[in-house]
């Protein structure tokens, strides 16, 4: 009995390092799963118990000579959409950016790349700042000259729902914090018309997730897969699988 009761805690607490972060979590073949969740309301805290299925997964820093900020994303899956909450650590809002769609990735911002079919070269983009303004793009990428365009009647169903907390400061431009998370809700409405959408149980996309900072005075990148140049390397983005 002593015996089994070792056996059954090992089992749970291996469970439980497998939904923890990872640092050097190798998914050139084996997809990341994107756990199934129910639909709940997003706060940009994600405080919400959903979360709790899904592990942190660590964004790597691209640029070596640059400060040392913990960034890191989680992703989930329900029958009406996806859920992306990203968290990182900050000195400041590097931003001054207060409409929706301008040029965000040129200050402080997440990023997440959608390629639901690998076989075509047209992926979906989105950006988010500190300052709670987002960038939504599709992207048709030709031997790496791309463009981004942006969703028509980008309304209702279609638009997603944004969240952004800053912790210890406000959120205002150059802004002294500690960090800031986004928490965000893609429904399945808005990437038409990519195909294999939306995802089923088994499926596999690729998908990549992204930082810039720009507190040093100098663009900062971290990603999730092994890009080098540019965030706009789909072919190295990683797989991910839903549930």
């Amino acid at each position: 009995m002593k015996l089994l009761m070792i056996l059954l805690s090992l089992l749970v607490y291996q469970k439980g390092l497998a939904r923890t972060i990872s640092k050097n979590y190798c998914l050139a073949d084996t997809p990341l799963i994107v756990y199934r969740c129910t639909d709940f309301t997003v706060t940009g805290k994600g405080e919400n118990q959903e979360w709790q299925k899904a592990p942190w997964m660590a964004l790597n820093k691209i640029d070596k000579a640059a400060k040392e900020y913990d960034s890191k994303f989680k992703i989930m899956y329900s029958l009406s959409g996806i859920y992306v909450l990203f968290a990182g650590e900050d000195e400041k809002i590097t931003s001054d950016f207060t409409n929706d769609f301008e040029n965000l990735y040129e200050a402080d911002v997440f990023e997440v790349f959608f390629h639901p079919e690998p076989a075509q070269t047209i992926y979906f983009e989105y950006e988010i700042s500190p300052l709670d303004k987002e960038l939504v793009l599709l992207i048709p990428n030709m031997n790496g000259k791309f463009m981004g365009w942006i969703p028509w009647n980008y309304v209702g169903k279609k638009k997603v729902v944004k969240k952004v907390n800053i912790v210890g400061g406000q959120m205002n431009p150059n802004a002294s914090i500690k960090g800031w998370s986004a928490e965000l809700f893609f429904p399945y409405e808005l990437f038409d018309p990519l195909i294999n959408v939306p995802p089923k149980s088994g499926m596999r996309w690729n998908a990549n997730f992204c930082r810039l900072d720009y507190d040093g005075g100098k663009s900062v990148a971290w990603s999730w897969s092994p890009v080098k140049v540019s965030f706009h390397e789909f072919k190295k983005f990683y797989p991910i699988q839903f549930e």
